[in-house]
């Protein structure tokens, strides 16, 4: 029997999330108004800053059960920054209060920093109705 490669580790989730965030945050920053599309874009980088904090645990549940506890230890401080902005980021959208998101957009910045973006590849069609969909879950 052939040995099963998986293509799609965390490692790589991780890395399209993070683009996803950085292409979302430069849309949003050319944007003058808060609308719908503004909303969805919004509760994406939610989503995505969630699913960044799953392949983090992913990748430390994987090094834990080889022993490695101290490098699963210092790579979810590395990323802790992730838990905490999605939390925060949906406090403010659950409390419909949008005049504080620039300002907690502004601080996700220095995170996505380093990825240059040429050109946007994502779909907007990716984030219609996340807006919506982030206010039918229970609050976490």
């Amino acid at each position: 029997m052939a040995r099963v490669i998986n293509t799609n580790s965390p490692g790589k989730r991780r890395n399209a999330h993070m683009r996803t965030v950085a292409e979302i945050l430069r849309r949003l920053g050319q944007k003058t108004t808060l609308d719908d599309s503004s909303k969805d874009m919004v509760a994406a980088v939610i989503f995505s800053l969630r699913a960044i904090e799953s392949t983090v645990e992913e990748s430390a549940v994987a090094w834990e059960k080889r022993g490695y506890w101290k490098k699963a230890d210092d790579f979810q401080q590395k990323w802790w920054w992730a838990s905490l902005s999605s939390t925060s980021l949906e406090k403010l959208v659950r409390s419909d209060n949008w005049q504080q998101i620039p300002e907690a957009m502004v601080k996700l910045f220095p995170h996505f920093s380093d990825i240059k973006i040429n050109r946007l590849t994502r779909d907007p069609s990716d984030w219609i109705g996340m807006y919506s969909k982030l206010m039918r879950e229970k609050t976490r």
